[in-house]
């Protein structure tokens, strides 16, 4: 517990919690102070202008990431006959209709991600009060409802994350491991930040970012510069 309240404290002397940061200053901060002995998560948090109890400020979507997530997603697809078979070819790892909504409802989730065909929606829309709250209920807006369940696999398990501001307007991601190298977590950074800038709602008005920070698992979060961020 000593080291572990040294290793905390020194890595929070090493940030100036009043100072912006650049996007690559940031990176580099916070990938120094990710010293747990596991592989830590970056991870990103914005604070919006929105109100998404407003349908017209929700902002959601979806992001491939250049470098991936550094993490294998396990997938489960809801299709049928011939795309059933097309999801399993795709390297989904669960594929099912009826019988894995009951394996669903039973409370048995070893999947990460969801994926539907547009007519299996009557079957998951019986899951939305379990799904749902996890932010796994497919939707077409972020290309998890679609009749093109290969490329929805691939994008799946290849890096794309999928982003939803919550009350408050809080939005949070993962956005790669600790293990990438500055460069790799920097390009998605970047990557999310364009998508989330491009997802601003109509019902968004003035300033849309008001706080960015940047932190690992274990590590202190770093405010990145909005000045930055809008320019780029």
């Amino acid at each position: 517990m000593a080291k572990s309240g040294k290793r905390v404290a020194k890595a929070r002397s090493s940030v100036d919690r009043k100072k912006l940061y650049s996007v690559d200053e940031a990176v580099a901060l916070v990938k120094s102070n990710a010293t747990a002995k596991f592989d830590e998560t970056i991870e990103i948090a914005m604070n919006l202008a929105v109100d998404p109890r407003h349908a017209d400020q929700m902002v959601r979507g979806v992001v491939a990431l250049p470098s991936g997530t550094g993490r294998s997603a396990r997938v489960a697809v809801f299709a049928r006959d011939a795309k059933a078979e097309e999801a399993r070819k795709a390297g989904a790892d669960i594929v099912g209709a009826e019988d894995l909504m009951e394996q669903v409802q039973r409370g048995e989730i070893n999947f990460d991600k969801v994926i539907a065909t547009p007519d299996m929606m009557p079957i998951v829309g019986r899951l939305g009060k379990i799904l749902g709250p996890r932010g796994m209920m497919p939707n077409p807006k972020v290309g998890t409802v679609t009749p093109n369940v290969t490329k929805a696999i691939e994008d799946a398990k290849g890096g794309a994350v999928e982003f939803r501001v919550e009350k408050a307007g809080i939005l949070h991601a993962g956005i790669g491991k600790s293990s990438f190298d500055e460069a790799a977590i920097s390009v998605n950074v970047r990557a999310f930040l364009r998508a989330v800038l491009k997802a601003k709602p109509s019902g968004a008005k003035g300033g849309y970012l008001k706080k960015i920070s940047l932190s690992s698992t274990m590590g202190p979060g770093v405010l990145i510069d909005l000045s930055e961020v809008s320019a780029s």
